[in-house]
């Protein structure tokens, strides 16, 4: 080797990275799980009964319930796609792709993945594609 030749750049994560990665996402889909079905409980189980109070109130009351039903539904809705991104990261470990950015093909960076373990690509490579938006 010549004394002024680079080291390789990095552009795998090594099994043990992968297995570590691995056991983040598995555990963040169970909290999402479980996050999701309190949501679609709570959507389920947002028809109170105002039969027996006034009229006006019984008004507020319903718009109140289908606002807060709504919010709950997007929050489900989000909570479903979040689900869908881990267990695409769970795919992405298999298949050997796992940490590769999408649009420069360079490694995501260790602490983005532990903190956004879904991320498919570099902060700066996200910030780039969402300024040509």
């Amino acid at each position: 080797m010549k004394a002024n030749a680079k080291p390789q750049e990095k552009n795998r994560y090594s099994p043990d990275e992968l297995q570590e990665f691995k056991e983040l996402i598995l555990g963040k889909i169970a909290k999402a799980e479980k996050d999701l079905e309190l949501l679609q409980q709570a959507v389920a189980g947002s028809e109170n009964d105002v039969s027996d109070t006034a009229p006006t109130f019984k008004t507020l009351e319903e718009g109140s319930n289908v606002l807060l039903k709504e919010e709950n539904q997007k929050l489900a809705a989000r909570q479903q796609k979040f689900i869908r991104d881990l267990r695409a990261a769970l795919i992405r470990i298999e298949n050997g792709t796992y940490g590769i950015c999408q649009a420069t093909g360079k490694l995501i960076p260790k602490e983005r993945l532990m903190i956004v373990p879904h991320a498919t690509m570099t902060v700066e490579a996200k910030e780039a594609s969402k300024k040509r938006k």
